[in-house]
């Protein structure tokens, strides 16, 4: 929980800094409190959908593995596609010249809502994420463990977020995505074995067994589906980090 909320965090408040820093490098400290509308609007969307997604799930009638499995191997695809994308801007520089790019086009629209939308849409992004992937983890049960990661990993965002405003310090960006986006691929592989596991348990997926390790902390099961799912996704990391390190390579 601690992990995933660190991430996530990291990742929108990352975003957020980089917006103010560039406005008040450029003098547009009347364009800031567009940027702040944004970000708070999406926490508070963020706990709307997460009240939302609670209700829908407790009327629908799903069993728990249904629900678990579903949201497990949903998170697993959301989390490719993010650790992808994160790998592909694990250059500072690349990083720079997308959100200056992003940045760019909000202030080109005209209007002060532009950098609204975009301060909204990059945290609602995260905190909706962050959303699928605790209700994932929740239907285990340990919402102690869970409040505990959480509570920890907002203590921490807060500190950065001091310490970023504040002190004007740059992170090593480059490090940061490099590494998380390699932790996150590892937790694509575990949440899609434990997802399709929970599907097998409900009985919407067949369970052909094979004789191999049951190692549950990493979500390997000794069945042929689960493998399989994993596999997949094992190979969409590998070959999406090489394209990566290749596309970097030809732009340098």
């Amino acid at each position: 929980a601690m992990t995933i909320l660190l991430r996530e965090g990291l990742e929108a408040l990352l975003i957020v800094v980089g917006m103010i820093a560039l406005l008040r490098k450029a003098g547009r400290k009347d364009a800031l409190r567009y940027v702040h509308a944004g970000w708070t609007s999406a926490l508070v969307a963020g706990g709307l959908t997460w009240a939302v997604a609670t209700y829908l799930v407790e009327i629908s009638g799903a069993s728990r593995e249904v629900t678990e499995g579903l949201g497990s191997v949903i998170a697993a695809l959301v989390l490719l596609s993010v650790g992808l994308w994160m790998h592909s801007k694990s250059s500072a520089g690349r990083w720079q010249a997308y959100l200056n790019e992003k940045l760019s086009g909000a202030m080109s629209q005209g209007s002060m809502w532009g950098l609204f939308l975009l301060a909204f849409i990059s945290v609602y992004r995260e905190v909706f994420e962050t959303v699928l992937f605790f209700s994932a983890l929740a239907s285990d049960g340990h919402h102690g463990a869970l409040l505990g990661g959480g509570l920890t990993a907002v203590a921490v965002l807060a500190i950065a977020a001091w310490i970023l405003l504040r002190t004007s310090a740059r992170m090593p960006i480059g490090k940061f995505f490099s590494a998380t986006s390699i932790l996150v691929g590892v937790l694509a592989v575990v949440l899609v074995g434990k997802g399709v596991s929970s599907l097998q348990e409900a009985g919407w997926v067949g369970a052909t067994p094979v004789a191999f390790p049951r190692v549950e902390l990493l979500g390997v099961f000794p069945t042929m589906e689960t493998l399989l799912a994993q596999a997949v996704v094992l190979v969409i990391v590998i070959f999406g980090f090489s394209y990566n390190n290749a596309a970097a390579r030809r732009a340098a």
